[in-house]
């Protein structure tokens, strides 16, 4: 499978090391959700966007509402990894996403890489609000700002 970059996407190298594995240099499945995180944090600095500065500074941060994952095959110790997202909608308080965890399995003179696919998901995050008297987070929209960024690479 070739392996073609959208202007909403973006992709996240990664290897995957013993720390990741079970006795077997199996990954386990929840390390997958593990490496949609990464990828989407990633995707946030690469616009500008540093996560605890959010915290800090605008007091909101992004959680996850939804997890849709597809366990297709295992990765494995040493393989080399791609994770990419793509932004389906934004809407005024939330970010879907559509991830994908690819392996490199060759790269051909003609065609470039070839990638394998491992997993495939549906992500849904919210913006809250940390700022609460509570303790209890509250869904806020996301920024203008960061809001009107975002959209304009989505």
């Amino acid at each position: 499978m070739k392996h073609e970059q959208k202007p909403n996407a973006f992709t996240f190298p990664f290897r995957i090391y013993y720390e990741d594995t079970d006795a077997g240099g199996v990954v386990y499945h929840a390390n997958y959700v593990k490496l949609l995180e990464r990828c989407r944090t990633e995707w946030l600095r690469s616009a500008g966007f540093i996560q605890s500065e959010l915290l800090r500074d605008a007091g909101i941060a992004f959680v996850v509402r939804n997890v849709n994952l597809d366990c297709l095959k295992p990765a494995r110790l040493d393989d080399l990894l791609t994770v990419s997202l793509e932004v389906e909608k934004i809407t005024r308080s939330q970010i879907f996403f559509r991830q994908h965890v690819r392996r490199k399995l060759s790269q051909d003179g003609q065609d470039g890489e070839s990638w394998e696919e491992l997993a495939s998901g549906k992500v849904q995050i919210v913006c809250v609000s940390i700022k609460t008297g509570s303790g209890q987070l509250k869904i806020v929209s996301i920024p203008a700002a960061m809001r009107a960024q975002l959209e304009a690479i989505q």
